[in-house]
């Protein structure tokens, strides 16, 4: 197979879901645990995911979508791919579950 054919596909594979809304769930950075902040933020693993809980455990919430450049590993690239599905409070948001101490 050709690589013509592999990107035709991969465009079509696109535009389904899409056409059928499925899209990523906005997270509250200010909130979610490293999975839910994982799995919600394209380009985001895990070890971006606790390096953004880490900068916000030592410098409080993020005010403004734009302080995530300041987490190491996120840079003006990433931010723009993320920003659409970022909030910094609650509204319909992916957050942490509650839990006790």
């Amino acid at each position: 197979m050709n690589a013509l054919f592999h990107l035709k596909w991969a465009s079509a594979a696109a535009g389904l879901l899409v056409a059928f809304g499925v899209q990523a769930t906005p997270v509250n950075v200010n909130t979610a645990d490293m999975q839910a902040i994982a799995d919600a933020l394209p380009g985001i693993g895990p070890a971006k995911a606790k390096a953004i809980i880490d900068y916000r455990t030592q410098h409080g919430p993020f005010k403004v979508k734009e302080d995530l450049a300041n987490v190491p590993g996120i840079g003006a690239a990433t931010l723009e791919k993320i920003k659409g599905d970022v909030l910094l409070q609650e509204s319909g948001a992916k957050s942490a579950p509650a839990t006790k101490k």
